[in-house]
């Protein structure tokens, strides 16, 4: 196994799918652009709102730090997380991440998330381990995300408490694993399918507690045809055609 680079030498490329964000997008990318060894990429799927053009302005701002996807093909959280990080595991990296734009990830979390692959290979930002949490959820949320991930784990074994935290943080050469060109799903489902595939090759999975916070701006991209998929990709994922996935 290739040692792992010490924490605070670790150069980290943080992927953020944009769609209608131009509100958050910009304070978001500046909190990034505090934190030294940290580049952002940019993934915006046609934001009606300007969004895209507000990411090439960031890129122009930090040529060596912000770079910009523009997607034309199939929309989907999933589809953009899969193109970017195509792009991404040649380039040089020690750590590719995952985080949402809507500013309910805390930048000021993904220093602990890096210093956790001192003994992973995979870091999940947890809502639902000691010290994580949850702010500005109403009951019924919490009781769905809860289930969500309760019955996921039940179905495909996963270890993780938070299968679903779009939080997560990747050691490149674990990414370069993955047989990408056969992920089918197209929404937030797509983040168990990664964890999935990535347990089942051996690759070590920790977490580390968030306090994730509700969107401040926008709306959320939560939709029925998202919930059918992730209903149905759990057992997708065990069933027998899959297996040679992994």
């Amino acid at each position: 196994m290739t040692p792992v680079t010490p924490a605070a030498a670790r150069t980290a490329l943080v992927i953020v799918p944009t769609f209608n964000e131009r509100d958050n997008l910009p304070v978001l990318a500046a909190a990034l652009m505090e934190q030294p060894n940290v580049s952002l990429l940019i993934v915006d799927d046609r934001s009606p709102d300007g969004t895209g053009a507000i990411a090439d302005d960031l890129a122009r701002r930090f040529p060596q730090r912000i770079d910009v996807l523009h997607r034309t093909e199939r929309p989907g959280l999933g589809r953009s997380y899969l193109d970017a990080m195509q792009r991404s595991i040649h380039r040089p990296f020690d750590v590719i991440c995952q985080m949402d734009c809507d500013l309910s990830h805390d930048p000021a979390h993904l220093p602990d998330l890096i210093a956790a692959l001192d003994n992973a290979d995979v870091v999940i930002g947890s809502r639902y381990i000691a010290g994580g949490g949850i702010v500005n959820w109403p009951l019924r949320r919490k009781l769905l995300s809860r289930c969500a991930n309760i019955y996921i784990r039940t179905v495909t074994r996963l270890s993780p408490r938070d299968c679903t935290s779009g939080y997560r943080c990747w050691r490149r050469e674990v990414l370069a694993s993955l047989p990408f060109e056969r992920f089918g799903s197209e929404g937030y489902s797509f983040l168990v399918e990664m964890l999935f595939v990535a347990e089942r090759r051996g690759w070590r999975i920790a977490e580390a507690p968030i306090t994730f916070v509700e969107r401040r701006q926008g709306e959320s991209k939560l939709s029925g045809t998202v919930l059918l998929e992730s209903i149905v990709t759990p057992w997708r994922l065990v069933a027998r055609p899959f297996r040679a996935m992994v």
